[in-house]
């Protein structure tokens, strides 16, 4: 299904760059500052709707994770950790998610990013959303895990589901997106699919046979792939195995989650992806014409970060670009040949045709446990969850947002019955009462 002009959100806060892991440490958020600047120099920004998000609040945060955690990670500092080292063991791994000053305002940007951006695809103002900032797929319920500390995808998906009765999530990370499909497990409401480096390999899961449990047996999706995978042989296995989630699941939105340490040359990932065989994976999500949010995740060789994000922006956005490099902030960065490209190397590729086949063979067998969706009767959108703002105002202000709130529900709800026949995507009910029913684990 391909469709015509799309209109698409773009998030960003220049506050996200500032933050610092360590030293050492191999997390980058400064190269989501440098894909900005590439992304502006393009003038891809002016295609675009440019929106600084709010900040996630504990309220926010706590739809999901635990409050105790989130409550030690708003105190935690450098010097408090020193302090109380019980407390930093339980809920942060000291070598991989140090307590770095500000890291409860860094994870509030990420979180509310990916909040805001589900929103505005719930009440149909975009239908592509990107939030480089995103992508935090290893944090658990009750602890940071993996350079993740909290988990603005399960949040953003959580909002996802108060209006969507289905949504897939999709992860090209080279890292198995793990604190996702464990937040889904149990629900058949989110069918999690992740192509991923499996053996010997942080985080360790994600095999073929790992599927779901009760409700939601058969809604994980594992595609466990070998060093040295190339564009070729990566692009066969994704649109096979992407094509039959798609045609099985009909979600009504999609969350793809575009970790770049699967390129070649990245600092921790073993995969052998150019830049153009990343986006194409993007390119393929977006031919389907289901509502499509883009996060960040892994990537820590920064330049071809910066490079790759720009490129898929304008790929989002259907604006082709030139391969030389505008002049930018970090144009120094991109030399000696300063071009928007990230080349394949030569390494080896330890997956065969014949091992590939297996696997989407597994995993056809797997979907077709899947029964074909349904057709569901349309309800009401419930209503969006109120910020600490509306909390505060006054009886006279919240009335009256009671009134817009109900006008953009009905409006929405008619339309979605209006286009219901023609559209893969359904309306559904509120993510927690839905969540619950479904036999899902997590709290809202």
């Amino acid at each position: 299904m391909v469709l015509g002009r799309r209109r698409v959100a773009y998030y960003y806060d220049e506050d996200v760059g500032s933050y610092n892991y360590g030293y050492d440490h191999c997390m980058k958020p400064f190269r989501i500052r440098m894909a900005h600047s590439i992304i502006t120099s393009y003038g891809l920004d002016k295609k675009m709707s440019v929106i600084r998000p709010p900040r996630a609040t504990v309220q926010d945060m706590t739809r999901f994770h635990t409050d105790d955690y989130i409550t030690y990670l708003q105190r935690v500092s450098p010097e408090l950790a020193e302090q109380m080292p019980s407390y930093n063991e339980r809920f942060l791994p000291p070598l991989d998610c140090p307590p770095f000053d500000g890291v409860y305002e860094f994870c509030s940007i990420s979180a509310g990013g990916s909040i805001a951006g589900a929103r505005r695809i719930n009440h149909g103002e975009s239908d592509v959303v990107i939030n480089w900032a995103g992508g935090l797929h290893h944090a658990k319920k009750g602890e940071a895990s993996g350079f993740c500390y909290v988990n603005d995808i399960v949040l953003g998906i959580l909002e996802l589901l108060r209006y969507h009765q289905r949504v897939v999530y999709l992860d090209i990370d080279v890292h198995h997106g793990d604190g996702v499909e464990e937040a889904f497990y149990t629900t058949d409401r989110v069918m999690s699919v992740s192509f991923h480096q499996f053996g010997n390999f942080f985080p360790g899961t994600g095999d073929i046979k790992d599927v779901g449990v009760e409700r939601g047996k058969y809604y994980a999706v594992n595609v466990p792939l070998r060093e040295g995978i190339d564009d070729e042989t990566y692009a066969f296995v994704f649109q096979r195995v992407m094509r039959n989630v798609m045609e099985s699941f009909r979600p009504g939105a999609v969350f793809m989650q575009c970790g770049t340490d699967s390129l070649s040359g990245d600092r921790l990932g073993c995969f052998n992806l150019s830049m153009k065989g990343h986006a194409a994976c993007v390119e393929f999500m977006k031919s389907f014409g289901v509502p499509l949010f883009c996060v960040g995740g892994g990537g820590y060789t920064i330049r071809n970060v910066a490079r790759t994000w720009a490129y898929e922006t304008s790929v989002l956005l259907g604006e082709p670009v030139d391969s030389s490099l505008p002049y930018n902030d970090y144009y120094d960065f991109y030399g000696p040949e300063y071009l928007l490209d990230v080349p394949a190397s030569n390494m080896t590729n330890m997956n065969t045709r014949e091992q590939l086949e297996r696997i989407c063979s597994d995993i056809n067998e797997h979907l077709r446990h899947v029964p074909h969706a349904p057709s569901v009767e349309m309800h009401d959108v419930p209503r969006d969850w109120p910020s600490d703002s509306e909390n505060d105002s006054n009886s006279d202000n919240e009335a009256q947002a009671d009134v817009e709130s109900k006008t953009k529900r009905q409006a929405y709800s008619a339309r979605r019955r209006r286009t219901a026949n023609n559209r893969s995507a359904v309306g559904g009910e509120a993510a927690a009462g839905a969540a619950n029913s479904s036999g899902s684990n997590f709290s809202d």
